[in-house]
Formats: structure tokens, sequence, C-alpha cells
């Protein structure tokens, strides 16, 4: 009899030991690769979200490998690897999500040390990646555009410049696509314009030309944007990010992550219309300087 009670007191342990009853709670974290997130040794000091991550994690989805919830506390980082619950992702998994960060509630169970999450409620919290300092305030960029044509911001002052970095596998990129074009619809004849500097290189021409049509993108597009040109915008390595440029060349405004086209067309908005009354003080000096001049006699 005490060898069957060891022997189930043994079994019991091993059970426990490698899977745990699924317990409620509700997390605050990133959504990650679930392997990518291992390439950084140190992620306070390497945050996730560079192109070189979304791309490996394009990869690894392509791949089944799924995606976790990077959870941050004093002692570190717990990675809950992510599973459809109640909420179902619009894809086969949850790369749309990556790299936001979301609030989730669901169960998770432990099995040989590893926890996984089932989600039965997911919501991307409206945070924003803080700004690495800007080295200077300087548009500076010049890329080739689809027929090897080089282009450079210098050829548009005078005019004011949303430049969007972004990529063909970026899947945030994707879904802000037509609200940028929608911005350039509204704003093109105000003297606005939008201008998409690609990650992808010339090489990948093909595939950038039918990125244009399937989004109908109606706006310019330069390729072989690279994280040193982003960096310099102070835009750091996450795609995609955004900057508005005035018609004077200087970076006024910069977002990292997807675009809040209400936000933005604020934010364009408040230029125009500095630009506005900056043209109406000068066309009074003008008139006054005009009148004043009329009084000389001849």
């Amino acid at each position: 009899m005490r060898i069957f009670t060891l022997v189930g007191l043994f079994a019991f342990g091993l059970i426990t030991c490698y899977s745990q009853s699924p317990k409620p709670v509700k997390l605050k974290g990133q959504v990650v690769c679930s392997q990518c997130w291992a390439e950084a040794k140190d992620r306070k000091k390497t945050p996730y979200g560079s192109s070189a991550d979304i791309q490996c994690a394009e990869e690894c989805s392509g791949n089944n490998i799924p995606q976790a919830l990077a959870v941050e506390d004093e002692k570190g980082f717990t990675l809950y690897t992510l599973e459809p619950g109640a909420y179902k992702p619009k894809g086969k998994d949850f790369l749309e999500n990556l790299p936001a960060m979301v609030e989730v509630e669901g169960t998770v169970r432990t099995v040989r040390d590893k926890r996984f999450l089932k989600v039965n409620s997911l919501k991307v919290l409206d945070e924003k990646p803080p700004l690495p300092p800007l080295v200077s305030d300087d548009a500076v960029l010049s890329l080739k555009d689809l027929t090897g044509v080089s282009q450079t911001l210098a050829g548009h002052k005078g005019r004011v410049v949303v430049l969007n970095f972004w990529a063909t596998w970026c899947e945030p990129c994707k879904r802000e696509m037509p609200d940028l074009s929608a911005i350039q619809n509204d704003y093109a004849a105000l003297g606005v314009q939008v201008i998409g500097a690609a990650g992808d290189e010339a090489a990948d021409g093909t595939k950038v030309l039918k990125f244009i049509r399937d989004y109908k993108i109606n706006f310019p597009v330069w390729l072989g944007a690279t994280t040193d040109d982003m960096k310099r915008f102070g835009v750091g390595e996450v795609l995609p990010a955004t900057v508005i440029i005035n018609k004077d060349g200087k970076i006024v405004w910069r977002q990292i992550g997807m675009i809040k086209p209400v936000e933005l067309r604020k934010e364009l908005d408040k230029l125009l219309l500095l630009n506005v009354a900056e043209a109406s003080k000068i066309a009074k000096a003008e008139k006054a300087k005009t009148k004043h001049s009329s009084l000389v006699p001849a």
C-alpha cells in the first residue's frame, strides 16, 4: 500500500511539475515574436520592434512560430506564448498586433516551465514609445525612386512633407497606407506632400510596385531607406514611423508606430495655419509698403 502511495505521489508531483491548471489573469505587455525576442541579450537596452525584429517575426509566422506577450516587472521580462481563446485574431496568429503594447485578459497555463496565455480579450493600448533625442532638426534624405532616379527632400522645400518610413513586409505599415493616401488626397492642394521611404531595396522593385497597386498608393515612393536614416530623423528603428517636415526643411513632428489620422491631421492643420498667418502678415506688410510708397510725390 505504501508503494502505491509513493508512486501516486510521485506521479502527481510529476504532472504538477509539467502542467498547472489554467489561472485567470489580466496582463499588460508588448506583443513580440517568441523566437526573435531572444536575439537581444538585454531587451531593456535593446527595445523590441526594430525593422529587423519585424521582418524576423514575419518569417517566423510563416514557419508557424507563435507570438508571445512580453510582460516587464522589476526582475526583467516574462514571456507568455499567445493562444486564441474567446478572442480570435484576424489572421492565423497575433502577427498583426506586433509590436504593440496591449492589455490581455485570459487564462495562463504552465507546461514544463513555459507559460501559455489563452487570450479572451485584447485591447491595444494608446501608448507612444519614447522618442529618441533629435540630433538635428534639418531634414536631409536622398534616395532613389522606382525608376532609379535620385530624389531628395531638398527638392520639396517650400512644401510641407509627411515622410513615412515603411516596408512591404511590415504589417502595421499595410494598415496605415489608406490613411496616408487619404491625407495626400485631402492636403495636396494645400501644399502638403506625402512621401513613402521604403526599407525595401531597388532589387525588390517588382514587389514594391505590386504593393503600390494593391494598396492604391497615390504618393511618391522612394527605395532603400535604412535604420541609420530613421535614427537621423529621430524615430529609432521601429517601422512604421512618420515625421512632418515644414516648408523650411525642418523636422517639426515625429511618430513611432502607426499614425493616428486625426492627430496627424491636427498637426498639419496647425502647421498650415501658421503658414497662412505668416503669408497674411507678409501680404499686409507688402500692402502697407506699397501704400506708403504711393504717397511719395513723383
